[in-house]
């Protein structure tokens, strides 16, 4: 990838939506090698899809959790029954394996604390774990979902 590759996806994560015509123009190409770059860029997994980002709150989905999850089976066996619910679970928007004090770390979205409680006990029944801790957001300060691209070094 070069800096054109860059600026392409700098723009794109700004707004997907943007013309090809005003991006190739940002990026100093014309609109045919300005697509075909989008095109490559999404063949190599760089692009893995495009998506309409929606604000929780319009929604009704007031309340985020974050949750913390220890277990004291760390087994590929135990991993492969718990990921696929967790996964599958519409109000978990992140599931990582963590390294450190906890094992998997969550983020939840839900309407209210009602919603929580109901996704809670979805949770615990899935696979037994050793320790849950649920932290509540007060305030979201910042959200992106845009990487920080890596700016070209030039040997």
């Amino acid at each position: 990838m070069d800096q054109t590759d860059y600026k392409i996806l700098t723009l794109l994560q700004a707004d997907a939506d943007v013309s090809i015509a005003e991006l190739a123009e940002k990026v100093g190409l014309s609109q045919t090698p300005c697509w075909k770059r989008i095109q490559k860029l999404e063949r190599d997994g760089v692009i893995t899809r495009r998506v309409a980002l929606v604000a929780p709150e319009k929604l009704g989905l007031g309340l985020t959790v974050f949750v913390s999850i220890e277990t004291n089976d760390h087994s590929r066996a135990w991993l492969d029954r718990f990921a696929p619910a967790v996964s599958a679970m519409p109000e978990g928007m992140d599931f990582y394996r963590m390294a450190g004090d906890v094992d998997y770390m969550l983020r939840v979205v839900v309407a209210d604390m009602a919603a929580y409680d109901a996704f809670y006990k979805r949770l615990i029944e899935t696979i037994p774990l050793k320790n849950v801790t649920s932290r509540f957001a007060m305030e979201r300060i910042k959200a992106t979902t845009a990487y920080p691209v890596p700016a070209v070094t030039r040997a």
